[in-house]
């Protein structure tokens, strides 16, 4: 199967299984590089974030923990995603990431590292923020809500009700080489606190409460 087909053949099945809201999609540029940065809280977040209506260029970061799962493994090389060893400094993964970039395409981030337990942000890692000052394109942060609970309504034959909510783009500033740490550290709030306004409160996890999150809330008139 080509990765037309697998995009049709996934909104199918999605369609099938869901409920899905697409909102915010003018926030995606049409064309050209992009990051979109996302939450991770199920194993459908790929496929509902590979079928977004406005791009059909998508890919994304997948860990290769997934590679022991026939489906997940034949689903990710069929999308032509990317797979990457969280354990290490994966610059394979690294130097393809800045290549679909540079190519004009759009790349799906979670700077969380790995799929939440909780259902709850975790905190974020520093990769994506250095992606994304390499390169200069702008990031798409995103908010999936609705997944975590989405199996448990499969199982008992309802539909998932699913919500992927697009923001405002915007781009980082270089990190400061003179105190890098303290500049990506502020990097990566930046990052998932523009994940979190997205999110219905319940969602926010480690980013609860925090000032850059309610500064976020303010400037965009969002009321908990």
């Amino acid at each position: 199967m080509k990765r037309t087909g697998l995009r049709k053949l996934s909104k199918f099945i999605m369609s099938i299984l869901a409920n899905m809201e697409f909102k915010g999609l003018e926030h995606l540029p049409k064309e050209g590089g992009v990051i979109i940065t996302t939450n991770h809280l199920s194993r459908m977040d790929i496929p509902f974030l590979f079928i977004t209506p406005t791009r059909d260029d998508i890919t994304a970061l997948v860990t290769d923990k997934y590679k022991s799962y026939w489906f997940f493994r034949w689903f990710t090389d069929v999308a032509e995603g990317i797979w990457i060893d969280r354990t290490k400094a994966d610059f394979t993964a690294l130097k393809q990431s800045l290549a679909v970039l540079r190519q004009g395409r759009v790349l799906g981030i979670s700077p969380e590292g790995t799929r939440s337990e909780t259902g709850e942000l975790l905190e974020g890692k520093a990769g994506t923020a250095f992606i994304a000052v390499k390169t200069g394109v702008p990031i798409v942060p995103v908010g999936l809500s609705g997944n975590d609970e989405a199996f448990g309504r499969i199982k008992r034959f309802k539909k998932a009700n699913l919500v992927m909510r697009y923001g405002p783009a915007y781009t980082l500033p270089d990190i400061d080489r003179d105190n890098r740490e303290e500049s990506l550290e502020k990097a990566v709030t930046e990052i998932m606190c523009r994940i979190a306004v997205l999110l219905p409160e319940k969602y926010h996890g480690f980013y609860r409460g925090h000032p850059r999150l309610k500064e976020l809330q303010e400037e965009q008139g969002i009321v908990e």
